[in-house]
C-alpha cells in the first residue's frame, strides 16, 4: 500500500498528486483555515492518544518506541472505524496523510503510513 499512501505537512500547498487528503492529527492545525487545508477527510480517531503524544513530545530519539506504542494503540478497537475508512480510501485512490508536525518523518502520519503498509 506504500505507493498509495504518502504523508506530508498540511501547511504545504495541495497538489493533484495528493489524491485524497486526510488530516490525521487529533487537534486542528494552528493558523490553517478549512478552505486552505483542502481536506477530503479529518480522521482524528486514528491519532495517538493524548498521553502518548505528551510522552513522545516529538523527540526523534523516542520515535521507535513511540511507533511501537502507537501501533499497539491502533490495534485497539477504538480505532477500528477510522482505520477501516482509511483503508477503504487507499484501496480506491492515492491517500496523503497530513499532519501539522514540523518533523514529518518522525510524526504519527509517517508511522501510520508505515503501519498501513504492513497491514
Amino acid at each position: 500500500m506504500t505507493a498509495r499512501v504518502a504523508y506530508r505537512r498540511i501547511y504545504e500547498e495541495a497538489t493533484p498528486q495528493d489524491g485524497k487528503r486526510v488530516l490525521v492529527d487529533r487537534l486542528w492545525p494552528r493558523g490553517m483555515s478549512k478552505e486552505r487545508a483542502e481536506l477530503d477527510e479529518w480522521l482524528r480517531d486514528v491519532a495517538p492518544s493524548a498521553d502518548l503524544r505528551r510522552w513522545y513530545h516529538h523527540d526523534p530519539q523516542r520515535y521507535d518506541e513511540f511507533r511501537r506504542r502507537y501501533y499497539a494503540e491502533l490495534e485497539d478497537s477504538d480505532h477500528e472505524t477510522a482505520l477501516r475508512r482509511l483503508r477503504d480510501l487507499a484501496a480506491h485512490d492515492k491517500v496523503t496523510l497530513l499532519t501539522a508536525t514540523k518533523d514529518v518523518d518522525h510524526s504519527e502520519a509517517a508511522a501510520l503510513a508505515q503501519w498501513l503498509d504492513r497491514a
